[in-house]
């Protein structure tokens, strides 16, 4: 269990919680949920005891151990994968280290045998014969290759660096769980393995994610942090915003009807009041209007940008048509002979690994070169781009209005380009900040903003969701669902891919499938599951 007690953080004048109570019990998953800027990674740290608050406590019996995500990718390069998913366990990790130095030792004391025999029992204590088994078991279903076990992690890609750390995290059945955007970097499989092994942990787990359909499935409560507070509900994160919309609407609708009867009773009132024959009656709903209080309903900190696609001008019936394509990078093929077509209207899902995924829409969109193959647009077609990696577009010292104004050179009017701001939440001063600071989210929401000015009719995403939060990911999936443009797009968020793809075209190195069906059909169709070697339950 971890308890909280009037637990302060604040950083200068910003207070982020005041006096905040909670208690997190065994065999419950609580989904911490909140506005980017919120606070959420920050209460992580201090439950974690990586950041010491302001005020209050953490409470955790000594005897639990507590597991944290790690989010730093190189801090174990020169470890190989193994034995980087052993040192999630830290007593274990140390008693093997012990054990080996003590055997190695040239010659073997008295006091050396008596504290090998302590080692060997705490070892057995904690399960140790079994440690590397079990590491590997986690390596292997999170799809981290046997062969690249034993590999130092500075020679693994970035997608697999994320599995190693994800395993290091798991292992060891800790009493208590902390994750920081657990599905970030993981493939679907990847990413619906991981709730499998949520919702069949018996400890504690408190998790940070933007991912709604990960929240719906593993957590048992939602932790919410809006007014510098951290309310607790029971449900899952779709059950939550269906409760706390329904208590909000009924409160407004309260205060509505309260509003009118106080309208009601002024009225009577000043007519009445001077009539000698009408001054009790008068006077009794003075009183009435005394009592009657309107409930002080505080805005969310959370808000939703306004993010809507309109088409310069209508598709064609052809849209794309790619011929024999194939690209590599590095000497590895990326995809081959790749061939496919898309239709007027038609939203095109891409699975498959992260480098072969952008480097296709790299090609699609003109950004990078195939080695071979066509790639063919339809006349009608006005292309926009949303790439993974975005840095390139934010190196000048414009601030954000400047920077906008140039993907709009017909519009001379500030107040225009300011209005489009504030409806992506850059309102006031933000306006006039230099691109070069923004944050992860604020220059994603810069990129939808200039992508949205140029009315394009076929849209290339690459991973748009990323550091995004769950109102934005919000806007952006009703906005995409309302546009008429075709869509070729790529996103690890299932409930976003779920919502739009009507069709999934998978890259498998030099084979691709495509598959006309929904997302949920194309994860539970045989071929797939037996390409990927598991069977996922979707229930």
């Amino acid at each position: 269990m971890i308890t909280v007690q009037r637990l302060s953080v604040s950083f200068g004048s910003q207070v982020l919680f005041e006096e905040v109570d909670a208690k997190f019990t065994p065999g419950n998953c609580y989904g911490l949920i909140g506005a980017n800027g919120a606070g959420k990674s920050t209460f992580l740290k201090c439950l974690a005891g990586k950041l010491t608050p302001t005020a209050g406590e953490v409470n955790i019996p000594p005897d639990k151990r507590m597991s944290m995500l790690s989010q730093d990718h190189f801090a174990f390069n020169e470890v190989p994968a193994l034995a980087t998913v052993i040192m999630g366990h830290k007593r274990l990790y140390e008693i093997m280290r012990e054990k080996e130095a003590l055997y190695a030792k040239p010659e073997f004391s008295e006091a050396d045998g008596t504290r090998a025999g302590e080692l060997e029992a705490a070892f057995a204590d904690l399960d140790g014969w079994n440690a590397e088994s079990e590491a590997a078991k986690l390596l292997s279903e999170l799809g981290l290759a046997a062969d690249k076990h034993g590999s130092l992690v500075k020679e693994l890609s970035d997608g697999e660096k994320v599995r190693v750390l994800m395993a290091q995290a798991l292992f060891g059945n800790p009493d208590i769980l902390l994750l920081d955007e657990p599905t970030n970097h993981l493939d679907v499989d990847s990413i619906l393995w991981l709730e499998e092994f949520l919702l069949n942990f018996k400890n504690t787990v408190v998790v940070v994610s933007h991912d709604r359909h990960f929240l719906d499935k593993v957590c048992t409560h939602i932790a919410d942090i809006d007014f510098g507070k951290v309310t607790l509900y029971t449900g899952n994160y779709t059950f939550w915003y269906e409760t706390s919309q329904m208590a909000l609407g009924q409160r407004a609708a309260a205060n509505k009807k309260k509003e009118e009867q106080i309208k009601e009773l002024k009225t009577f009132i000043q007519r009445f009041s001077a009539n000698a024959s009408k001054s009790r009656q008068a006077s009794s709903r003075k009183n009435l209007l005394d009592k009657i209080t309107l409930e002080d309903i505080r805005p969310s900190s959370r808000k939703y940008p306004f993010i809507q696609f309109k088409t310069e001008r209508q598709l064609g019936k052809e849209v794309l048509t790619v011929e024999r394509l194939t690209r590599s990078v590095g000497g590895e093929v990326m995809f081959k002979n790749l061939s496919f077509s898309l239709g007027r209207g038609e939203r095109m899902a891409l699975v498959g690994d992260d480098r072969a995924v952008s480097s296709l829409l790299e090609v699609l969109s003109g950004e990078a070169a195939p080695d071979s193959g066509s790639v063919t647009w339809g006349r009608s077609v006005h292309r926009g781009y949303f790439p993974k990696d975005s840095n390139a577009y934010f190196t000048s010292g414009k601030s954000v209005i400047d920077w906008l104004r140039q993907y709009a050179p017909n519009v001379q009017d500030e107040t225009f380009i300011r209005s489009f701001l504030g409806r992506m939440l850059f309102s006031g001063d933000d306006a006039h900040k230099k691109v070069s600071v923004l944050s992860g989210g604020e220059r994603v929401r810069c990129m939808f903003s200039r992508l949205m000015l140029q009315d394009p009719n076929c849209l290339l995403l690459d991973q748009p969701t990323n550091h995004l939060d769950l109102e934005s990911i919000t806007a952006l999936n009703n906005g995409l669902l309302k546009t008429e443009a075709s869509m070729v797009f790529a996103c690890h968020d299932v409930q976003f891919v779920e919502s739009l793809a009507q069709r999934v075209l998978e890259l498998a190195g030099e084979k691709h499938y495509d598959m006309y069906m929904t997302f949920p059909e194309y994860l539970a169709h045989p071929d797939r599951l037996a390409r990927v070697g598991r069977a996922v339950n979707r229930t």
